[in-house]
């Protein structure tokens, strides 16, 4: 089974490598990009059965910080 988690920061968490990435893009003549937020996706195989509530305690537990990230799971 193959899964694929996407953890952002939170709304309101300022994201300085997503401003970097802004202010990038800007200086290489791409106008028009407000904001940009940036975040990681993490894909793993898991087990067949595995349930989701076990692939969130791995979240809360390792792949995300939750004081500061949210993430979503999707199944593949």
């Amino acid at each position: 089974m193959k899964v694929r988690v996407h953890v952002m920061l939170k709304d309101g968490v300022l994201d300085p490598q997503g401003e970097a990435v802004r202010h990038a893009l800007g200086a290489l003549g791409f106008d028009g990009v407000g904001s940009v937020r940036q975040g990681k996706v993490i894909e793993m195989d898991l087990a067949d059965g595995t349930s989701e509530d076990k692939i969130g305690e791995m979240c809360e537990k390792l792949l995300a910080n939750t004081v500061i990230e949210s993430y979503r799971i999707e199944t593949l």
